[in-house]
Protein backbone atom coordinates (compact mmCIF):
# COMPACT_ATOMS: atom_id res chain seq x y z
CA UNK A 1 0.00 0.00 0.00
CA UNK A 2 1.09 3.87 -0.89
CA UNK A 3 -0.18 6.41 1.18
CA UNK A 4 0.71 10.18 -0.17
CA UNK A 5 -0.25 12.97 1.73
CA UNK A 6 -0.13 16.44 -0.68
CA UNK A 7 0.02 19.83 1.46
CA UNK A 8 0.10 23.40 0.32
CA UNK A 9 2.80 24.98 2.96
CA UNK A 10 5.43 27.45 2.07
CA UNK A 11 7.52 27.01 4.99
CA UNK A 12 7.88 24.25 7.84
CA UNK A 13 8.12 24.20 11.39
CA UNK A 14 10.80 22.07 12.67
CA UNK A 15 9.36 21.23 15.76
CA UNK A 16 6.42 19.90 13.84
CA UNK A 17 8.01 18.24 11.03
CA UNK A 18 10.05 15.70 13.79
CA UNK A 19 6.92 14.86 14.97
CA UNK A 20 5.34 14.21 11.27
CA UNK A 21 8.65 11.95 10.85
CA UNK A 22 8.37 10.20 13.55
CA UNK A 23 4.86 9.16 12.76
CA UNK A 24 6.29 8.24 8.89
CA UNK A 25 8.45 6.53 10.31
CA UNK A 26 5.99 4.38 12.25
CA UNK A 27 3.62 4.39 9.16
CA UNK A 28 6.30 1.91 7.23
CA UNK A 29 6.11 -0.57 8.78
CA UNK A 30 2.37 -1.15 7.33
CA UNK A 31 3.06 1.25 4.03
CA UNK A 32 5.16 3.25 2.06
CA UNK A 33 4.81 6.45 2.92
CA UNK A 34 5.20 9.96 1.24
CA UNK A 35 4.65 13.43 2.06
CA UNK A 36 4.63 15.91 -0.59
CA UNK A 37 4.66 19.69 -0.06
CA UNK A 38 3.83 21.81 -2.84
CA UNK A 39 4.11 25.95 -3.14
CA UNK A 40 4.97 27.81 -6.20
CA UNK A 41 4.89 30.90 -7.61
CA UNK A 42 1.74 30.91 -8.66
CA UNK A 43 -0.21 29.67 -5.94
CA UNK A 44 1.54 33.00 -3.35
CA UNK A 45 0.37 35.60 -5.92
CA UNK A 46 -3.25 33.73 -6.36
CA UNK A 47 -2.98 33.91 -2.21
CA UNK A 48 -2.67 37.71 -2.49
CA UNK A 49 -5.31 38.02 -5.40
CA UNK A 50 -8.81 36.23 -3.09
CA UNK A 51 -9.89 32.93 -2.41
CA UNK A 52 -11.73 32.25 -5.74
CA UNK A 53 -7.75 32.74 -7.37
CA UNK A 54 -6.17 30.24 -4.64
CA UNK A 55 -8.48 27.65 -4.73
CA UNK A 56 -8.34 27.40 -8.45
CA UNK A 57 -4.03 27.06 -8.16
CA UNK A 58 -4.96 24.47 -5.04
CA UNK A 59 -6.70 22.50 -7.83
CA UNK A 60 -4.11 23.14 -10.24
CA UNK A 61 -1.35 21.75 -8.25
CA UNK A 62 -3.17 18.62 -7.35
CA UNK A 63 -4.97 17.54 -10.48
CA UNK A 64 -1.94 15.92 -11.34
CA UNK A 65 -2.06 13.76 -8.45
CA UNK A 66 -5.36 12.56 -8.53
CA UNK A 67 -4.86 8.82 -9.17
CA UNK A 68 -5.60 5.87 -6.58
CA UNK A 69 -8.04 6.28 -3.95
CA UNK A 70 -8.17 10.40 -3.10
CA UNK A 71 -9.18 11.90 0.41
CA UNK A 72 -9.73 15.70 0.44
CA UNK A 73 -9.79 17.12 4.12
CA UNK A 74 -12.20 19.86 4.31
CA UNK A 75 -14.18 21.78 7.36
CA UNK A 76 -16.99 20.69 5.82
CA UNK A 77 -16.08 16.95 5.51
CA UNK A 78 -17.36 13.65 7.17
CA UNK A 79 -16.57 13.33 10.61
CA UNK A 80 -15.16 9.94 11.07
CA UNK A 81 -14.48 8.06 14.20
CA UNK A 82 -10.62 6.58 14.25
CA UNK A 83 -12.36 2.95 13.43
CA UNK A 84 -14.89 4.06 10.21
CA UNK A 85 -10.85 6.18 9.35
CA UNK A 86 -9.35 3.37 9.21
CA UNK A 87 -11.66 1.14 6.35
CA UNK A 88 -9.83 4.04 3.84
CA UNK A 89 -7.13 1.34 4.09
CA UNK A 90 -9.10 -1.81 3.40
CA UNK A 91 -7.82 -2.16 -0.19
CA UNK A 92 -4.53 -2.38 -1.12
CA UNK A 93 -4.04 0.30 -3.44
CA UNK A 94 -2.53 4.16 -3.30
CA UNK A 95 -4.39 6.35 -0.87
CA UNK A 96 -3.93 10.07 -1.35
CA UNK A 97 -4.54 12.45 0.85
CA UNK A 98 -5.47 16.46 0.49
CA UNK A 99 -4.83 19.31 2.39
CA UNK A 100 -6.03 22.59 1.13
CA UNK A 101 -4.24 25.41 1.00
CA UNK A 102 -5.69 28.80 3.17
CA UNK A 103 -8.61 28.83 1.54
CA UNK A 104 -9.66 25.50 1.03
CA UNK A 105 -10.60 23.82 -1.70
CA UNK A 106 -13.06 24.21 -5.38
CA UNK A 107 -16.36 22.44 -5.36
CA UNK A 108 -14.88 21.21 -8.79
CA UNK A 109 -12.06 19.39 -7.22
CA UNK A 110 -13.90 17.58 -4.27
CA UNK A 111 -16.12 16.83 -6.69
CA UNK A 112 -13.13 14.26 -8.09
CA UNK A 113 -12.33 12.97 -4.82
CA UNK A 114 -13.32 9.86 -3.76
CA UNK A 115 -14.30 10.95 0.14
CA UNK A 116 -14.16 13.99 1.85
CA UNK A 117 -13.55 14.07 5.51
CA UNK A 118 -12.93 16.37 8.61
CA UNK A 119 -10.47 16.06 11.09
CA UNK A 120 -12.57 18.34 13.18
CA UNK A 121 -15.00 21.31 13.02
CA UNK A 122 -11.79 23.42 14.85
CA UNK A 123 -9.80 24.96 12.29
CA UNK A 124 -6.24 23.95 12.27
CA UNK A 125 -3.15 25.73 11.73
CA UNK A 126 -2.22 23.85 8.36
CA UNK A 127 1.04 22.33 9.84
CA UNK A 128 -0.96 20.75 12.99
CA UNK A 129 -3.63 19.36 10.59
CA UNK A 130 -0.26 17.79 9.07
CA UNK A 131 0.57 16.01 12.03
CA UNK A 132 -2.91 15.15 13.16
CA UNK A 133 -3.64 12.94 9.88
CA UNK A 134 -0.32 11.38 10.18
CA UNK A 135 -1.19 10.33 13.56
CA UNK A 136 -4.28 8.78 12.31
CA UNK A 137 -3.11 7.52 9.37
CA UNK A 138 -0.87 5.72 12.11
CA UNK A 139 -3.73 4.77 14.20
CA UNK A 140 -5.83 3.69 10.84
CA UNK A 141 -2.97 1.18 9.45
CA UNK A 142 -2.66 -0.09 13.79
CA UNK A 143 -6.28 -0.98 13.79
CA UNK A 144 -6.36 -2.18 10.39
CA UNK A 145 -3.38 -4.71 11.13
CA UNK A 146 -4.49 -5.29 15.19
CA UNK A 147 -1.66 -3.81 16.48
CA UNK A 148 -2.22 -2.42 20.13
CA UNK A 149 -1.46 1.50 19.63
CA UNK A 150 -5.35 2.08 19.28
CA UNK A 151 -5.89 0.50 23.03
Amino acid sequence: MNVNVFTIEKSSDKSLDIIANEYTKMISRFAKVEEIKIFNKHIASAQMIGAKEAKASYTKAYEPFLKGYNVALDVQGESLSSEQFSTIFNQDITVNFFIGGAFGFEEAFLGRTQKIISLSRLTYAHKIAKVVLFEQIYRGLCIKNNHPYHK
